[in-house]
């Protein structure tokens, strides 16, 4: 392994097990009233104890995941039982549907018409039943329920109160088709990954090497409309590394060179060469965004570039990604990593400055951080999927 691999695997995992986790396990569990407590302002304090079911679903997600393929600490299969208790208890409605958020005490608060609260849940209850307690066989088929209602959601919007409006134009949603992508890879669902790998490369414009969150269905060109020419480098990243994930499923190497070309032209196209750091959204053809956040510079999408450049790296050796990747990574921790009080900030303007403090809120929780630090250092030591406590010159608690 490359020295520079080594220590950045290294450095990964330390700030995974030394610093982020302990951060979330000593500041967000509600023992009192059940589930995680997502608001937390820089020092960990609650600022507003309501609970978001996506970060709920993601935390269990985390707290699973880590016992899987880390280490077996009872602390953290303690904490995903407890939040996915309260779920199971307060997250669905009469009719089947998630809730986006709730009060302390598990009351509703807010639903949203999206099917991404419902997809978090079937997650955690996917990554718990690996976990080998209680009834894995039940809690997939508890999930597989969540993956057919997913499904027909966002097949038709209006089975969770979204009207059909006349002038509304139809589009395909990249995040969509990795929803679903991401529960046919669960279930070894073949057929639907295979498909929707191929509806991901339609949203990938060759001549442009751009790819589009929403991809006009009625044969408009995207140039038309804003909502079509909408970049988002972190959620291309996003998508290659997950199409990567689903090619190895698949057992092919066939699509991993078009990856890669998606990778290193979202970071040429979304770095901001001026003050550095990804945007968060862009237009593909240069006019004014409408999204207000648009020159913002957020964590999740340089966690996003750190994973997708490893793997492109590791797949290529090409020293324009491992540049790449030392320059998200150098941006990244010296931006958003908060030395003083641990965690990551999740909001900074356009010239790398926090614009708000917290460490946790409605979109921001213990999930993109630790999961491309664990995904990262898993390929980075090549045991990816093995987990590392089974791993050669695994990592040890420290």
């Amino acid at each position: 392994m490359p020295a520079f691999a080594e220590e950045l695997r290294e450095r990964y995992l330390r700030h995974l097990l030394d610093d982020i986790v302990p951060f979330w396990e000593r500041h967000s569990m509600d023992w009192e009233q059940g589930g995680q407590f997502n608001c937390l302002a820089r020092d960990g304090r609650v600022f507003d104890t309501r609970k978001y079911i996506w970060m709920q679903g993601r935390s269990v997600w985390t707290f699973c995941r880590l016992y899987n393929e880390v280490e077996r600490r009872e602390q953290w299969l303690r904490s995903a039982e407890h939040i996915l208790q309260f779920l199971r208890a307060h997250a669905v409605d009469a009719e089947g549907r998630c809730y986006f958020s709730l009060d302390r005490a598990g009351a509703p608060v807010f639903q949203q018409r999206k099917p991404y609260a419902a997809f978090f849940l079937a997650l955690a209850l996917l990554e718990y039943a690996k976990t080998g307690v209680g009834d894995g066989e039940a809690l997939r088929a508890e999930a597989r329920v969540w993956y057919g209602r997913i499904r027909e959601w966002i097949a038709d919007g209006t089975l969770l109160g979204r009207p059909a409006l006349a002038g509304a134009r139809p589009v395909r949603q990249a995040a969509d088709v990795m929803v679903v992508a991401s529960l046919a890879l669960e279930f070894g669902d073949y057929e639907t990954l295979r498909a929707c790998v191929a509806q991901a490369r339609e949203h990938w414009i060759p001549e442009r090497r751009i790819l589009l969150e929403n991809l006009p269905l009625d044969g408009a060109d995207y140039r038309e409309s804003a909502d079509t020419r909408l970049l988002c480098p972190g959620s291309a990243l996003e998508v290659a590394w997950f199409l990567w994930h689903a090619l190895e499923a698949l057992g092919t190497e066939d699509g991993k060179d078009w990856l890669c070309e998606v990778i290193e032209a979202s970071m040429e196209t979304g770095w901001d060469r001026e003050h550095g750091g990804l945007y968060y959204f862009q237009d593909a053809e240069g006019l004014p965004s409408l999204q207000l956040e648009a020159n913002m510079k957020l964590w999740w999408p340089h966690t996003e570039a750190i994973y997708a450049l490893v793997l492109a790296w590791q797949h290529t050796g090409d020293a324009r990604l491992l540049e790449w990747l030392r320059r998200v990574d150098e941006y990244a921790f010296r931006t958003f990593a908060d030395g003083e009080y641990g965690e990551w900030f999740g909001y900074c303007d356009r010239y790398g400055k926090p614009a708000l403090e917290l460490k946790g809120g409605p979109y921001k929780c213990f999930f993109h951080v630790p999961r491309f630090l664990l995904f990262s250092a898993q390929r980075l030591g090549g045991v990816y999927g093995a987990g590392l406590r089974e791993a050669p010159g695994a990592f040890q608690s420290r």
